[in-house]
């Protein structure tokens, strides 16, 4: 089900964690190309194709991989149009100096967290979820 709600989806929100390392590379676009298939998501920007890799791939591509970050999916199905939710965990993880970058998709929204801070991460999120 679609969860428009706000109140709803950051309640809902239903962390997991997934159990490997990830990390954001950037490649020209024909080897973004190549690289593609093993990725989790690609942003086209103006500079560079970023990839988000696992880490065993980004390393055989020779990315700088001194930042692994760990993903963090949120089960709620949150409506592609539902507002609060991303600003809901960003803050909570701001509020703890946890750094995060968002990905969208059409089922669930991901927090990638420097992997380092991913316990601490689901325990915020968890936290802030049961707090509504």
């Amino acid at each position: 089900m679609v969860v428009r709600d706000t109140k709803a989806m950051i309640a809902g929100m239903d962390p997991v964690l997934d159990p490997g390392p990830w990390v954001f590379a950037a490649f020209p676009p024909d080897r973004a190309a190549t690289l593609a298939p093993s990725a989790f998501a690609l942003i086209r920007e103006d500079e560079a194709v970023t990839l988000i890799l696992p880490m065993d791939a980004a390393r055989a591509a020779g990315a700088d991989i001194s930042l692994p970050m760990a993903r963090i999916t949120l089960r709620v199905h949150s409506a592609l149009d539902g507002v609060g939710l991303t600003p809901a965990v960003a803050a909570a993880l701001a509020a703890r100096g946890i750094p995060c970058n968002m990905v969208a998709g059409f089922h669930h929204d991901h927090a990638f967290v420097p992997s380092t801070r991913a316990d601490e991460a689901m325990a915020t999120l968890r936290a802030r979820a049961a707090s509504d």
